[in-house]
């Protein structure tokens, strides 16, 4: 494979790292910068939204420029965001930095996605992208379990700091490593091509059950730090451990939930949403335990990554010819998803309902998803059911298909 995916896949592992360690070092965020946990779970929130706004937005401006422009570009943006949160007076200001670090989140991987297939043969185009996300799956197993412990040893500042450098060093290898890139055909750049996609219903309902299935992930795993240390009583160094399982958990799901999708897509979807909203509301029971503890942060793990891929699957069948900024979308959906689920997870914190409410607010999200799954794939069936035109006949309007008004 070329040597440029390399540049990629670091660029991943950054942002990866980024986006998910701050799950890991929340409490020692939280006290240094003097506010509650609940509080501190707004500079999860921060980055989320940053990516739900970036990733289309900066698609769209960044559609004429050349992809290693493009590459570069995101990925300085994404180093000065992070350099900044390190230094940050107060969460207030940190979660504005937060947001910065998100916004070039989905636009990068959108560039990196089109780049990894330019440079691959044809028969090994879907690997190339593979390789680049492997990056993002090595960021769950490695780089948030010793970034958090980085954090816990050094200061969550310190964590941060290390990030920034891996945002400099994908730079430096995007700039080596990738050779130029023209400029996309216009008929690529083109924002009315690619908006045309978002007319289409079922696009709209698989990002919405992105968002909720997967924000029933996001607002256990939030708040998994401190529920593993008051709760289930592992120490702070035991915590990197678990986090550790949990990203083999999601990286064996990311590998499961492609062969699902493949092989059975929506039955495949609908046991995911119901296993993960029974294991998310189980956790309420088996975080007493330590050992049932990590089993089932394991299992939270590989059920929530599930849902990426099978959803990855569904958005590119429905996008039709405006795969760009719907991947883009999804980025946002599933951004989305973590906002949502911190959020809520932290208003029931806030509340009163204890340290394990999380785990029930994302059963009942989990739940929500499953539902918007069923009338989607009711939607399905009735569009295949609905009567075609006969043979001779070249023009019936009220028989054509959602893809096919979108065409036209």
């Amino acid at each position: 494979m070329p040597i440029a995916l390399l540049a990629l896949a670091i660029g991943a592992f950054g942002i990866g790292t980024t986006e998910f360690v701050m799950m890991g070092v929340l409490p020692q965020a939280a006290a240094d910068l003097g506010v509650s946990i609940p509080t501190a779970g707004n500079l999860i929130t921060g980055y989320a939204l940053g990516v739900v706004i970036g990733a289309p937005a900066l698609t769209i401006l960044g559609a004429r420029l050349p992809r290693k422009a493009m590459l570069i570009g995101t990925m300085g943006l994404f180093t000065v965001g992070n350099l900044l949160f390190a230094l940050t007076p107060s969460a207030e200001i940190g979660t504005v930095f937060r947001f910065l670090a998100g916004l070039p989140h989905g636009a990068f991987f959108g560039a990196g996605a089109v780049v990894a297939t330019s440079l691959a043969e044809p028969g090994n185009r879907a690997k190339a992208v593979s390789m680049m996300f492997m990056g993002l799956t090595l960021a769950n197993v490695v780089g948030v379990p010793l970034g958090t412990l980085l954090g816990q040893q050094f200061g969550w500042r310190a964590t941060f700091a290390v990030v920034a450098a891996i945002g400099l060093v994908a730079v430096a290898a995007i700039v080596r490593l990738v050779p130029a890139q023209g400029r996309p055909a216009p008929s690529d750049a083109s924002v009315r091509g690619q908006l045309a996609a978002f007319r289409l219903s079922q696009v709209w309902l698989a990002l919405a059950i992105v968002t909720f299935g997967l924000g029933g992930t996001f607002a256990c795993l939030s708040y998994l730090t401190p529920i593993l240390t008051d709760v289930s009583g592992y120490s702070p160094t035991g915590v990197t451990g678990l986090l550790v399982l949990a990203g083999l958990g999601m990286t064996l799901g990311n590998f499961l939930g492609g062969r699902v999708a493949d092989k059975a897509l929506t039955p495949g979807l609908h046991a995911v949403l119901i296993g993960l909203a029974v294991v998310l509301a189980a956790f309420t029971i088996t975080s007493g335990d330590k050992l049932a503890a990590a089993a089932t942060v394991f299992v939270i793990g590989a059920l929530g990554f599930m849902v990426a891929p099978i959803m990855q699957a569904v958005v590119m069948d429905k996008a039709g010819g405006a795969p760009a900024l719907v991947s883009a979308a999804l980025q946002s959906a599933f951004n989305v998803a973590n906002s949502i689920g911190a959020y809520a997870g932290g208003l029931a914190i806030a509340h009163g309902l204890g340290l394990l409410s999380p785990n029930l607010v994302g059963s009942v999200l989990s739940v929500l998803g499953l539902a918007l799954a069923a009338v989607s794939g009711t939607l399905e069936r009735n569009t295949k059911r609905a009567p075609v035109a006969p043979a001779e006949s070249v023009e019936v309007p009220a028989m054509r298909t959602e893809r096919e008004l979108v065409a036209a």
